[in-house]
């Protein structure tokens, strides 16, 4: 019989798929069989503003704290959805090949974004999505939704009833002119086909994290030492100094500025280029900055990141926010 490894994942269709993916790609190299163990979180039970509920890391420590109780050996996050700070006996093993970073325009009739009516009504729970929506057009109404990526999808008009999980926010339909939501869910659901535009991170950048997966294990490792080498050999280098870098600003930022962030790197040459943005939650002031510095390791991306947020704390980044 092969000996399996355990997954802990959180219960909705974008979390089961996700791990489904990481658990097939990992069993595959490693030879072992993948279990699944579903981890109810607080933010699949608690109703009200993911702002209010704190937002990032709602949705992940009850995932974490089975692992730390070794009731799964590895656990499966959305990396954008895990706050900064690391625990103290959790590490993040390994971060795959990222799928789309944008932003994604869902909306009635295919309109785009220019082309939705004066006073559009835009569902969104994100408060860096809504600051950036206002920034591109004021007249926008923004609507704070919660639910998964099916029932966000069922509020749109004509977009008509949808599948469902049972999740928090269901039970209106058809009331918004559009949602805004995550293209890497959009495509891992296979759902892509309601994205009626990319949104440019020209006009909207993403979440620091955002399009990538974080596979988390105890420091001590997993106690299988095939999955541990998998687990080693499915990091990709690129999109950890990517993220390595959107993160350390993001941790940099939150210490001087409570402010909506959106943050992307990207490698250019042998360049790792760094683009963020604080903005006013009403969106009526943004600061966006960008820096560069040579793509060698994960400590000279969190530098970089580091030395941006700076930067643009000393630029007045707070000021911008409404929080001097």
């Amino acid at each position: 019989m092969t000996e399996a490894f355990r997954v802990g994942t959180r219960g909705s269709a974008l979390a089961t798929t996700q791990t489904g993916w990481a658990a097939q790609k990992l069993a595959g190299i490693s030879g072992l069989a993948a279990q699944t163990v579903l981890v109810k979180t607080e933010g699949d039970v608690v109703t009200g503003s993911l702002a209010t509920l704190g937002g990032t890391g709602v949705f992940a420590a009850a995932l974490r704290q089975h692992l730390l109780d070794s009731g799964c050996d590895l656990a499966v996050h959305s990396l954008k959805d895990l706050p900064t700070a690391q625990p103290e006996g959790l590490v993040l093993a390994s971060i795959p090949p990222r799928e789309d970073v944008r932003d994604a325009l869902c909306s009635r009739d295919s309109l785009g974004l220019d082309q939705l009516p004066q006073g559009a009504k835009i569902g969104t729970g994100s408060p860096r999505r809504a600051a950036q929506l206002l920034a591109y057009r004021s007249d926008f109404e923004i609507v704070d939704i919660r639910g998964n990526v099916p029932t966000r999808l069922g509020r749109v008009k004509g977009v008509g009833k949808t599948l469902d999980d049972g999740s928090v926010g269901r039970g209106t339909q058809g009331d918004l002119d559009a949602v805004i939501l995550a293209a890497a869910g959009m495509r891992r659901l296979g759902l892509d086909k309601h994205i009626t535009e990319y949104l440019d991170p020209s006009i909207m950048l993403p979440a620091p994290g955002q399009g990538a997966l974080a596979l988390e294990t105890r420091t001590a490792g997993t106690g299988h030492g095939a999955l541990d080498a998998a687990l080693a050999q499915f990091d990709d280098a690129a999109t950890r100094m990517q993220v390595e870098a959107e993160r350390a600003l993001l941790s940099e930022l939150e210490a001087g500025c409570a402010a909506p962030i959106g943050a992307l790197a990207h490698i250019e040459g042998d360049e790792l280029v760094l683009d963020a943005v604080a903005c006013n939650p009403d969106g009526s002031q943004t600061m966006r900055r960008s820096a560069r510095t040579t793509a060698s390791s994960v400590a000279s991306a969190q530098k970089l990141g580091r030395s941006l947020a700076q930067s643009m704390i000393a630029d007045g980044a707070a000021v911008v926010a409404g929080l001097a």
